[in-house]
């Protein structure tokens, strides 16, 4: 794979900005945007990227910050999933908390946003509370967000209670957009004053990308895995009458500054240093890019599979169509079409030849995988296993030159569990997902040389390219993902079936 990112650039430019912002100030708040951890669409657009570099970049940090998770109690209490893991916005709370802890980061505490007493939130503040993790509870501020006055009040940030820090650099994080990370920092702002504190507040947010053009691919890539938020990539005006210089920013950022800057002027008492929303993050990743074609290549693809994504979460009823035009709109404003990813056709290749051969007008699914080197390989569902199981097992035989004709997985061994799934446990469709072939392959790697074999070439799959012709279960989606494998799917189901 090309690279097109300077990571260890990145992380020496972004610790010594922050270093410097954090000086002018006795507590620096950052909001940080996007993922925390597992930042998979920056990987994804700016090849050479850690997806962990902002945790990182917190660890290189961590005697000066502390965090500070916020979580929106509305999400909570309609079950709101993170979609790259298929967990609800509480369970990745937990697991974030975890996450933090085993690169030696403090997590000061949880606030639940917007809280107004909602069950299933109040059953996860006792869970937290009983692990020993503490909580703070802010309701919805009065007057928000026009009436600075009330909001710069004891009626209005004044109510929520203080979260109580003791480290100069505090970073609020949440599991996703719509929180209250901004809410939050503010908040803790007007009480550091009112106990005649010197704090600040800044912005860590990685798109879209200020000094990289409007209309660079990788900019437009941010509005296409945003579509659903609506999200617009603007210049920023306020940037240009200021200082004469172009930066990018987002249609949020622009729309709220003016009444952002009003409410830190009134907490402080004096003009703020901010004369753009730009001038607010601390963001650094655009000194980071080392070679443009790659990164604005690596966006188009992104582009691509985020079409692909949304269209599948059309057909499942996750979003609207409205959404799924915005995205179409942008796979044209680049003149991008879905055969643009190498591995579509193939895949829709192989589907049409099983539909031929099977003489009957049905659903054949199939998955197409490209490897690092460029070959193409493809697997078909079948009665015994999933298209995605088939073409795992059919790469990493090529991997490791076994021929097609060895069975690496004993009929002794799959009898059993297809048994075990339809007659035990009662479950209708007995095919192997993905995870399950891979367990009964580490199961025969223990007396056969050859699985074993087989097994160690699985690390060579990160990093590859898969389409399947239709929409593929969440257990192997993750499953590719824990594989370090992006896949894409058309927007058909497997079968006719609603529930099986």
């Amino acid at each position: 794979m090309r690279i097109g990112f300077d990571h260890k650039k990145y992380l020496e430019e972004q610790s010594k900005y922050i270093l410097e912002r954090v000086n002018n100030y006795d507590k620096l708040y950052i909001e940080f945007g996007g993922k925390l951890l597992f930042d998979l669409h920056a990987k994804r657009v700016l090849p050479g990227f850690d997806e962990n570099a902002k945790i990182k970049l917190l660890h290189k940090l961590k005697e000066k910050v502390e965090i500070v998770i916020c979580v929106y109690a509305g999400d909570i209490e309609r079950n709101k999933i993170r979609g790259d893991f298929g967990i609800t916005y509480d369970m990745d709370v937990l697991r974030l908390i975890d996450d933090l802890r085993s690169y030696d980061l403090e997590v000061n505490s949880v606030v639940i946003t917007r809280y107004d007493g909602q069950p299933a939130t109040t059953v996860f503040i006792n869970r937290l509370e009983r692990r020993g993790i503490k909580v703070y509870k802010h309701r919805a501020t009065k007057g928000y967000p026009t009436d600075v006055d009330t909001i710069v009040s004891d009626e209005g940030y004044g109510k929520n209670p203080y979260i109580e820090t003791s480290k100069p650099i505090v970073v609020v994080t949440a599991p996703g957009p719509g929180s209250g990370k901004l809410a939050t920092c503010l908040s803790q702002l007007y009480h550091e004053y009112k106990r005649g504190n010197v704090a600040g507040y800044s912005k860590f947010e990685t798109f879209p990308v200020w000094n990289v053009p409007l209309k660079h691919p990788l900019n437009i890539a941010y509005e296409a895995a945003t579509a659903d938020l609506k999200d617009v990539n603007m210049i920023d005006s306020f940037h240009f009458d200021a200082y004469n210089k172009v930066a990018v920013n987002y249609n949020r950022d622009i729309e709220t500054f003016p009444v952002l800057k009003r409410i830190i002027e009134k907490i402080t008492g004096e003009e703020s240093i901010y004369k753009s929303p730009t001038d607010m993050g601390v963001n650094r990743v655009g000194f980071g890019i080392t070679d443009d074609e790659v990164v604005k290549e690596a966006s188009k693809q992104e582009i691509i599979r985020r079409y692909f994504k949304t269209g599948c979460e059309y057909k499942k009823g996750y979003t609207d169509k409205e959404t799924m035009q915005r995205v179409k709109l942008i796979m044209e404003e680049l003149n991008l079409k879905q055969e643009d990813r190498k591995v579509v056709i193939p895949a829709r290749m192989r589907s049409a030849e099983l539909k031929e051969k099977s003489h009957k007008n049905e659903i054949c699914p199939a998955v197409a995988l490209e490897l690092n080197d460029g070959t193409i390989l493809t697997g078909k569902g079948s009665n015994v296993m999933d298209g995605t199981a088939a073409v795992i097992l059919n790469a990493v035989k090529h991997l490791a030159n076994i021929s097609d004709e060895i069975h690496l997985i004993s009929p002794v061994i799959l009898e059993p569990i297809i048994n075990l799934k339809s007659k035990t446990l009662g479950i209708k469709n007995t095919a192997l997902t993905c995870e399950e072939v891979l367990i009964a392959l580490s199961i025969c790697a223990a007396t056969n040389p050859t699985a074993q074999v087989a097994m160690e070439k699985l690390s060579m799959l990160k990093g590859c390219q898969a389409h399947s012709t239709t929409i593929i279960s969440t257990n192997d989606e993750q499953t590719f993902r824990r594989l370090g494998i992006d896949i894409t799917c058309d927007a058909e189901y497997p079968t006719e079936s609603l529930y099986y």
